[in-house]
């Protein structure tokens, strides 16, 4: 089963969380303002198979995630389809602008099933 963090500057996630459990995924929203920063943190500890981070830019957790653990990163992104490349191309952790929808969330981990054959 695929694991998904979700790090929300603004402790959002639940409506992606749904997402990614309807498509047969486990997602992990950290709680709490700031949670996008701990992204990395609680990947690491939880043994996740992604990241997903939320914030205005769609930057700052995704960046510390791979400065502090070398995750494969990807930010900025504003569109599904952006997200479902990233998948696509091994990028472990995903940085949004707030996007905090069921589609996204189902749509992540069907990629990632896809790619990885989980």
């Amino acid at each position: 089963m695929v694991k998904i963090v979700i790090g929300d500057r603004m402790g959002k996630g639940q409506n992606i969380a749904k997402g990614i459990e309807a498509a047969g995924g486990e997602a992990l929203v950290i709680p709490g303002m700031a949670a996008d920063m701990r992204l990395g943190d609680v990947m690491k500890k939880e043994g996740a198979d992604m990241g997903l981070s939320f914030c205005g830019s769609g930057g700052a957790g995704a960046l510390t995630a791979a400065t502090k653990y070398g995750y494969s990163e990807r930010h900025g992104m504003r569109s599904v389809q952006e997200g479902v490349t990233a998948v696509e191309e091994g990028i472990q952790v995903l940085g949004f602008g707030f996007m905090d929808t069921e589609e996204l969330g189902m749509a992540l981990t069907e990629a990632y099933k896809k790619k990885h054959g989980a």
